[in-house]
């Protein structure tokens, strides 16, 4: 080879080189999305359905010069229920959906809408929301970050109703019932004359099929795949509210390793996973009521006459809650007076004030 096409040979590798940034491969990030329950559930399955598979599609829209691998785990193949914000802590998951509902020690002031039944049955209003106030107010934000991670998107379910074994048309009809309402949902019953009985979504149908429990406090969109109407077939429209239950979160050593184009990406799109999930969640529950109606199920519509009872028989359960939580060093009035002029900011109208009590 003469000395003139060495020349030009290491001319073009040189050109190559110089060319290798331009036209190289895309740099990839490998992420892994998880959640501890069913993608059958939307707060899981949107994870799955949209934010995976739409944050390359909008990467590439951007002209970025970044992408994401993706590996998914759902349905409890990667952790349990019960260690989801600790898989996120810790990194098991990068992105992961966190049940703050059942975190109470760590997160009590996610539970505020727990502890303040009848301010709305709006789930997409609710939701956007809890973004608003997660970016607004450090003290809900610093719960995730307590944690080392970092609120992508709210999620929540539609209004409780109350399911039974026997017609209820009027506040005295429940009283002596036993009614199943774990957690926090128990004290939507005082006042009321009905007992609190504790169970969980799979037990349900057994403890009112033998007797174990007279009712229900549910949401139907749970309801329904569980055949709780088989059991329990008179379902009372009570509307106690939809609830903020907890969100799509990220690990923070995970974001901070991310460019700026990804966050961007996926912080739009945590936005939108909480619409998205709470507009699926509201077509499962149309459907399950129309679905129980079918299969012969009693609605009930509790008369506004009722329900105003209900409400004013209730002690001021909100106020306890903030007690408790102030006592253990969480700024639980803030929050509670926060959550409530944000939401009549928005045009809402609680059927109770209880930010306005003593």
């Amino acid at each position: 080879m003469n000395k003139s096409r060495i020349l030009h040979s290491q001319s073009l590798w040189f050109a190559c080189l110089l060319l290798l940034p331009v036209i190289g491969m895309t740099e990839t990030f490998r992420l892994t999305a998880a959640g501890p329950q069913s993608a059958n559930l939307p707060f899981i399955g949107v994870i799955s359905t949209f934010v995976v598979p739409e944050s390359n599609k909008r990467l590439q829209e951007m002209g970025s010069e970044h992408s994401i691998i993706w590996r998914e785990a759902y349905g409890g193949s990667l952790y349990k229920w019960q260690d989801s914000l600790e898989a996120v802590e810790v990194g098991l998951t990068d992105i992961g959906w966190v049940g703050a509902l059942w975190e109470t020690s760590k997160m009590p002031l996610q539970n505020v809408t727990y502890y303040t039944p009848f301010v709305t049955d709006d789930l997409t209003l609710l939701v956007n929301l809890f973004n608003e106030l997660h970016e607004t107010m450090p003290e809900l934000a610093r719960a995730w970050d307590d944690q080392n991670q970092i609120l992508l998107g709210a999620s929540g379910v539609e209004t409780y109703h109350l399911m039974t074994t026997f017609p209820v048309t009027q506040l005295e009809d429940l009283e002596g019932r036993k009614i199943l309402a774990p957690g926090p949902s128990a004290t939507w019953l005082e006042g009321t004359g009905a007992v609190a009985v504790n169970g969980g979504l799979s037990t349900y149908y057994t403890q009112l099929n033998t007797g174990v429990a007279d009712g229900v406090l549910t949401i139907l969109s749970g309801a329904y795949p569980y055949r709780l109407h088989e059991v329990a077939p008179y379902v009372t429209l009570v509307g106690l509210g939809a609830q903020f239950h907890g969100g799509l979160s990220i690990n923070k050593k995970t974001w901070g390793r991310l460019p700026s184009d990804i966050k961007t990406v996926l912080s739009e799109l945590g936005k939108e996973y909480s619409q998205t999930v709470a507009t699926e969640v509201m077509q499962r529950y149309n459907y399950a009521l129309s679905a129980m109606q079918d299969e012969n199920a009693t609605v009930i519509l509790l008369s506004e006459a009722e329900k105003k009872k209900w409400i004013d028989r209730l002690p001021n359960i909100a106020g306890r809650w903030a007690e408790s939580a102030e006592n253990r060093g969480h700024s639980a009035r803030k929050t509670l007076t926060t959550y409530m002029d944000s939401f009549r900011a928005r045009g809402g109208q609680p059927l109770r004030n209880w930010d306005l009590e003593n």
